[in-house]
């Protein structure tokens, strides 16, 4: 098997009001069924190895996680290298049961907006209200930057985590980085 190869191969933009550097290689598991069902959370939570998250939050530590994505969808991460594993058990674990499980890991490109300014740096490409007291760390939100469909949460309260299409990668990352540029601070949350 080859070695994973990241959409934009780790970039990092470092010269600005905040960080942007993608991450990864990152192990994502689409699953999808009732989200409500005792097989569910188990085997989420199993395999994750963090609680299962309320609606729209999501839980995680390292590089482990559980993200709500929607009324039946959750967004499973794990190190890259475990996935095949983790579909195993998922599989085992639905075995009579209607749901889905996809490794989307390739699919997906995966980027950290961190410093003071993270916030301002999202909220200029994303229509969500990120005021400090809206939203707040493990906070989750399917939405758009700019032109495109992302997903993103604050690990804490100066970094966001964005997972996108690895299609649109390079123009995430270019937004993010034009959004972080040297002298475009906004002020709006008082930093």
């Amino acid at each position: 098997m080859s070695d994973p190869v990241t959409a934009m191969k780790n970039a990092t933009f470092t010269n600005g009001i905040a960080e942007v550097r993608e991450i990864g290689p990152l192990g994502m598991i689409t699953l999808r069924g009732d989200l409500n069902a005792s097989y569910m959370r188990k085997a989420a939570t199993n395999v994750a190895g963090v609680d299962y998250p309320e609606v729209r939050t999501c839980t995680c530590a390292g590089e482990r996680g559980i993200a709500w994505m929607s009324p039946d969808e959750l967004l499973l991460m794990c190190p890259y290298d475990e996935v095949s594993a983790a579909l195993e058990k998922i599989d085992g674990a639905f075995a009579k049961q209607h749901a889905l499980a996809a490794n989307v890991s390739d699919a997906r490109a995966v980027f950290q907006v961190s410093g003071p300014h993270a916030r301002e740096v999202v909220a200029k490409l994303a229509p969500v209200d990120l005021d400090p007291q809206t939203f707040t760390p493990g906070m989750f939100r399917r939405s758009r930057l700019a032109q495109v469909p992302a997903a993103f949460w604050m690990r804490d309260e100066v970094t966001f985590q964005i997972i996108c299409f690895r299609s649109v990668g390079q123009y995430v990352f270019d937004l993010l980085s034009q959004a972080a540029q040297p002298g475009s601070e906004v002020g709006v949350f008082g930093i």
